[in-house]
């Protein structure tokens, strides 16, 4: 019993840097721009927050400069990715090298190290109640209800589903479906700033360079998984951070009387995701946007 506890502890602090992620991808690529800067945008806001606290021990600050930092990030992806009407996929690869060269730099400029900011104090951290990870997964989940109901409901839902499906349907209305698709790249960034918060200043103490290790892709996996709709995204989610911490719990230990190296159990979440997307791709009922990497004349 207290293995299982333990795991679906772990299961569930993993999965918050992937819920947000995942839902903010989600967000832009149902308005046509196909997003693989995820990874980049973690570690922007997850490397502003840190940087914020630690130079001002103001967690709320951080916080709040750590949501902005991701907006900023989701809204040079989606204007690069509109207006130079490149690929995104091309944008997207570019934003996150850009990211992998400048945050080094900024931390030795800053910190004197490039390795990463310095170890933030408890005080400096997220405070009571929002210091938990059950917060912030819950805060993902009324996230994916509202984005659920948001999408089908309103307005703003029906403009983000033509502009990835029918961006003509907008046009002939009077609106412009470019700019639909920038503000949904920065409401996507602001929704992936959440989880780089929550790396350095929940579950860490601090920004380590390249701390985000391949969530963003993972992430962009498990909206891929879940045909773009909320809650079978976040079920995805849930199955990639599962085999996380399944990875985390067996390293070290024997498995059918033999020592595996930690090595081949550390890429096990990365051997799931790439099984459950070829799995994915080679069945039906596949359907991206329609209009996604697509540019737009208005």
């Amino acid at each position: 019993m207290d293995l299982l506890v333990a795991f679906l502890e772990s299961t569930v602090r993993l999965s918050v840097p992937l819920l947000f992620a995942a839902l903010g991808g989600l967000i832009s690529e149902r308005s046509g721009l196909a997003n693989v800067a995820l990874e980049g945008k973690i570690l922007v806001s997850a490397f502003v927050a840190a940087a914020v606290a630690a130079v001002t021990g103001n967690p709320w600050l951080a916080l709040c400069a750590g949501i902005l930092s991701g907006a900023i990030g989701g809204f040079i992806f989606g204007a690069l990715s509109v207006f130079t009407r490149a690929d995104h996929i091309v944008v997207g690869i570019a934003f996150n090298m850009l990211v992998a060269g400048i945050i080094p730099t900024l931390c030795r400029a800053l910190f004197g190290s490039t390795g990463g900011t310095p170890q933030l104090p408890l005080e400096s951290r997220m405070p009571a109640p929002l210091a938990g990870d059950l917060t912030f997964f819950g805060f993902a989940l009324l996230l994916c209800w509202m984005l659920s109901w948001a999408i089908r409901e309103t307005r703003w839902g029906l403009r983000l589903k033509a502009a990835g499906e029918q961006p003509v349907s907008l046009i002939v209305q009077g609106v412009n479906p470019n700019r639909v698709r920038v503000w949904a790249s920065v409401l996507a960034g602001a929704c992936v700033g959440f989880g780089g918060v929550d790396l350095t200043m929940v579950q860490g103490s601090g920004y380590i360079r390249d701390m985000a290790g391949g969530r963003g892709f993972i992430a962009l996996a498990a909206l891929i998984l879940g045909g773009w709709r909320p809650v079978p995204t976040v079920l995805a989610c849930l199955v990639f951070a599962a085999a996380d911490a399944a990875q985390l719990m067996l390293q070290g230990k024997l498995l059918f009387g033999v020592h595996v190296p930690n090595s081949l159990i550390q890429i096990t979440p990365y051997v799931v995701t790439i099984a459950v997307l070829a799995a994915r791709f080679s069945g039906k009922g596949f359907l991206a946007p329609k209009a996604i990497n697509q540019p737009i004349n208005p």
